[in-house]
């Protein structure tokens, strides 16, 4: 079954009293340097410091009264994500986590009150099940269930309703959760804006999949500073950005740093590498974006900002 604008419009509803209603910020300086007006959903400032609160709690909120715990395979949000989500009725979390996880995210998912599982990154969806089967948990999927993508695209929804006239939405992709949902809440305003993805070269198995319109698997030992991005793209969001005819923008390691230092620097906003992708995508090609009205969802800021190298000017 897949995602309807009807189930967007929902979550909104039932999240509503548990997540920020995130500000969308403006920038003179980045306007001018791409020509363009540049209107930005800070998700770094959501509960959790990103989006995947959104998602999270869209699904835990609907689990049936006898549920005894959840668990989940994450880098670092959508465990933190899936504890508060947790936390709100009460319920144990386990989270399973790589072992190169960020230790800033490891100790948050601690923080919300879950038990970290690690485990290496190719063998995190192994591990999930296993303790899935020797706890009795509920899995909820970082990005392949309608639930959390539903929740992730409330963020979109909020966007769009504070600036109904855009021409360009963009966000990351990883997993493609934020972006599916993003989708389906920019179909369903029908406000003719175009939907793209940002993912960095080095995880670009997203911008395979809808080139070929063949799901690829995802990259093996990713090395990119984006860590919320290394997973490969889910079976529902393939299918979902398939049909709108989603185009994603690659951006390489170096127009990432770019783009986070530009946001601290410039914005005075803390944003993780991954959540920096979409200013990556837009810095990158200033032609293509001069004179429109760009969407950007800015989507976590949890980073020890260990990637970020001081400009010349900043």
């Amino acid at each position: 079954m897949t995602v309807t604008f009807a189930d967007v419009e929902a979550a909104a509803d039932r999240i509503r009293p548990h997540i920020h209603r995130t500000p969308v910020l403006r920038s003179a300086t980045l306007d001018r340097m791409l020509g363009a007006t540049v209107y930005a959903k800070a998700e770094n400032l959501q509960r959790i410091g990103a989006f995947k609160a959104r998602g999270a709690t869209n699904a835990v909120l609907q689990l049936p009264d006898d549920t005894t715990g959840v668990v989940a395979h994450s880098s670092g949000n959508h465990g933190q994500a899936l504890a508060y989500a947790a936390s709100l009725r009460a319920l144990p979390a386990w989270v399973v986590m790589p072992t190169n996880a960020n230790s800033l995210k490891i100790a948050a998912v601690r923080g919300y009150g879950a038990e970290v599982v690690l485990a290496e990154h190719s063998e995190r969806e192994e591990t999930a099940t296993r303790v899935q089967r020797e706890t009795g948990a509920v899995l909820v999927h970082p990005f392949d269930d309608r639930n959390v993508i539903a929740g992730q695209g409330t963020a979109a929804l909020e966007l769009l309703e504070d600036v109904p006239d855009l021409d360009v939405l963009i966000a990351p992709i990883g997993g493609g959760g934020l972006l599916s949902g993003t989708t389906i809440a920019a179909a369903g305003a029908q406000r003719g804006v175009t939907v793209l993805g940002a993912e960095p070269y080095a995880v670009d198995d997203a911008y395979r999949s809808l080139a070929t319109g063949v799901l690829q698997p995802g990259v093996e030992n990713p090395d990119t500073l984006a860590d919320g991005l290394l997973v490969g793209m889910g079976t529902l969001p393939f299918q979902i950005l398939s049909e709108h005819g989603v185009e994603i923008i690659r951006v390489e390691e170096a127009g990432i740093v770019e783009a986070g230092s530009f946001f601290l620097e410039r914005m005075k906003l803390v944003v993780e590498p991954s959540g920096a992708t979409a200013l990556a995508a837009l810095l990158g090609d200033h032609e293509r974006f001069a004179g429109l009205r760009i969407g950007m969802i800015v989507s976590g800021g949890n980073t020890d900002l260990s990637w970020y190298r001081p400009s010349a000017d900043g």
